[in-house]
């Protein structure tokens, strides 16, 4: 095998060619969808088992993808590699479930092989190959066409343009069922607990919030002194004055204190009623993180907000260093 000096120009060009090629056969494959896609979708919604996709090689790389993104938009899914069916995995096969069978040539040998097992389990199947004439075609519920003019590669032999197509197409399978079903923000988060997005979409400002000792009240009658001494307590970043029956009455922090006492050394003895931020953006704990830190986040920026129940009653703070610690940005 010859290498050939880089030549950036011919380089670049060449990485193009592969791009555009690979996404006219995708528009090409758009252009031919019909009602055997609709039949396909319809065919994973009525199942009250489980889709499992299958395929061999790089045909296999894509039905493991395509397992995952069914799996976490709504369809139960799981890949099963066919040359181990054939070895005892069938057994993870019931007549419940539909198959989603991946292979270019319609042809597999490991792909036919578990085809008379499927057949006798009576479970329903989608084919996913360039070949609507093969055998694995001819078997099947559903046959999905990603046939494509030729490969990317050079020699038009290494599977490229057409496994894009099968993959851009299994995309399309997924969030077409994914559609149907309605499925929201809620329950995607739900299957991606761990991430960042999921935290953005699952947790609350009561998760969250500091509560408790962290929590700083005292009375609009209360010195500034008095107050400061409360945020040292909780080790907070505010104190939240409170009226007789507990509701929220303003707003003083850390930096407002110090902003007094550059004013004025007697500042520690006033009222803190007099320097009370009694409008301050509050939020309730049944708020996304996410949309509370957009609110922190609003000019000037606070670096606490205020939690309160329906009754307008403290109930927790929100810092924003814990909104950062905690992978929300």
């Amino acid at each position: 095998m010859t290498v050939l000096p880089i030549a950036q120009d011919d380089l670049l060009e060449a990485g193009r060619q592969v791009l555009l090629l690979e996404a006219e056969a995708i528009q090409g494959i758009a252009a031919r969808l019909n009602g055997a896609f609709t039949r396909a979708v319809e065919l994973i919604l009525a199942c009250d088992g489980r889709v499992v996709v299958t395929g061999m090689g790089k045909s296999g790389a894509v039905a493991r993808k395509t397992a995952a993104t069914l799996a976490s938009t709504g369809s139960p899914a799981f890949y099963l590699h066919p040359a181990e069916g054939v070895h005892g995995d069938l057994g993870m096969v019931t007549g419940r479930d539909v198959v989603v069978a991946l292979s270019y040539s319609g042809e597999t040998d490991e792909i036919l092989a578990i085809l008379p097992v499927l057949k006798r389990l009576g479970v329903k199947l989608v084919a996913v190959t360039g070949n609507p004439v093969s055998t694995l075609a001819e078997t099947a519920d559903a046959v999905l066409d990603v046939s494509v003019e030729r490969e990317a590669c050079p020699l038009n032999l290494a599977p490229t343009t057409s496994t894009t197509a099968m993959l851009a197409l299994m995309d399309a399978l997924a969030i077409g069922a994914m559609h149907v079903r309605q499925f929201t923000r809620d329950d995607y988060a739900l299957f991606h607990p761990a991430g960042s997005l999921g935290r953005r979409l699952l947790l609350r400002v009561s998760d969250l919030m500091r509560t408790g000792d962290h929590l700083a009240l005292c009375s609009p009658e209360a010195t500034v002194r008095d107050a400061l001494f409360t945020i040292t307590r909780a080790q907070s970043g505010c104190v939240f004055a409170v009226d007789a029956a507990g509701r929220f009455a303003g707003l003083l922090t850390d930096g407002d204190i110090r902003r007094l006492l550059l004013g004025d050394r007697d500042a520690l003895e006033q009222p803190v009623a007099q320097a009370l931020n009694r409008n301050p953006r509050t939020s309730h704990p049944e708020r996304l993180v996410s949309e509370a830190l957009q609110i922190m986040e609003q000019h000037p920026p606070c670096g606490e907000l205020p939690v309160l129940d329906h009754d307008g009653r403290p109930v927790g703070v929100l810092n924003l260093k814990d909104v950062l610690r905690a992978g929300i940005f």
